[in-house]
């Protein structure tokens, strides 16, 4: 486990003193079952999570000032412990196979750059990850940046999409490319990844 100060998600440096903690955690090839206790997790304001071997991420509703989320992979069915992370502001999730339902993600009322992606192996044999729908993603009313790679809507239509208000680029693999094309016509939104963030 890694701690260190970091970069705010936005950008502004910051460094760990009594009036401005920007603490970064990373766990990295943990092969733990159990997600770890981590002491003042309310604390933490970034937080990667790559190729750990926990059940499950359940704990992640501990970290209540979380403001980036890089996850790989996400072991659980349901998104409900991410939804409760109210000031995320970037998140990031690489391979989420037993997801079928983004809704917890609306109450993401902060977060203003999504990704969700399968694995890239995935590509090769077209596996995909299919969610009921994309409306939980329509509410996010402050989202500027969106990916979505092999994470695709039951119907196939990126519609629902172009009624964030504030969107700005936006990055689509798995898709009819006609509706991709209509997508990027439709609205103007430019095609781009999501920015990396500065953790």
């Amino acid at each position: 486990m890694r701690q260190r100060a970091s970069l705010h998600p936005d950008g502004v440096r910051s460094q760990r003193t009594p009036y401005c903690a920007w603490v970064h955690i990373e766990l990295r090839e943990d092969g733990a079952r159990t997600f770890p206790e981590i002491a003042e997790a309310a604390n933490v304001t970034t937080l990667r999570v790559w190729h750990c071997k926990y059940r499950s991420l359940e704990s992640l509703r501990q970290f209540t000032n979380l403001s980036g989320l890089d996850v790989l992979p996400f072991p659980d069915a349901s998104l409900d412990a991410v939804g409760e992370l109210g000031c995320l502001r970037f998140l990031s999730i690489l391979h989420l196979p037993k997801v079928s339902d983004l809704g917890p993600l609306s109450r993401l009322k902060s977060l203003t750059a999504l990704r969700l992606s399968t694995l890239p192996s995935w590509d090769a044999s077209g596996k995909k990850t299919t969610v009921a729908s994309f409306e939980p993603l329509a509410q996010l009313a402050e989202l500027r940046h969106i990916e979505l790679l092999s994470v695709v809507a039951a119907d196939n239509s990126l519609r629902t999409l172009e009624r964030l208000p504030l969107l700005e680029t936006a990055n689509f693999h798995g898709f009819p490319k006609d509706e991709v094309a209509r997508f990027f016509t439709s609205s103007g939104i430019n095609k781009a990844h999501v920015p990396n963030p500065d953790f």
